[in-house]
């Protein structure tokens, strides 16, 4: 198994993004009950207000693996962010995500 880091940015405004927040929250959970590992938040300034994106971590198989998983994502789907997926290698600590 391999992480991915999939980074956002919103191209809509906060109050219409909420539905489509909210449906994401819900897929997650649902990812996560299902035994995946993933993880997902929200980016912040230097004064920690929301800063109108955010960054999940995930683990799959491979690289399409995780875009096909990451397409499903309501927030994609919903074309309300701009958004990139990269391979993540990480070579010192643990986040324990999952």
């Amino acid at each position: 198994m391999a992480w991915f880091i999939k980074t956002e940015t919103f191209r809509l405004p906060y109050d219409q993004m909420i539905p489509h927040l909210q449906e994401h929250r819900r897929w997650v959970e649902r990812l996560r009950r299902d035994g995946r590992r993933i993880s997902s938040g929200y980016l912040v300034d230097g004064h920690g207000r929301p800063g109108g994106g955010g960054l999940l971590v995930l683990e799959a198989l491979d690289h399409e693996a995780a875009r096909s998983l990451v397409l499903q994502d309501p927030m994609i789907v919903s074309d309300s962010v701009d958004w990139m997926m990269q391979g993540w290698v990480p070579v010192v600590g643990d986040l324990g995500v999952g």
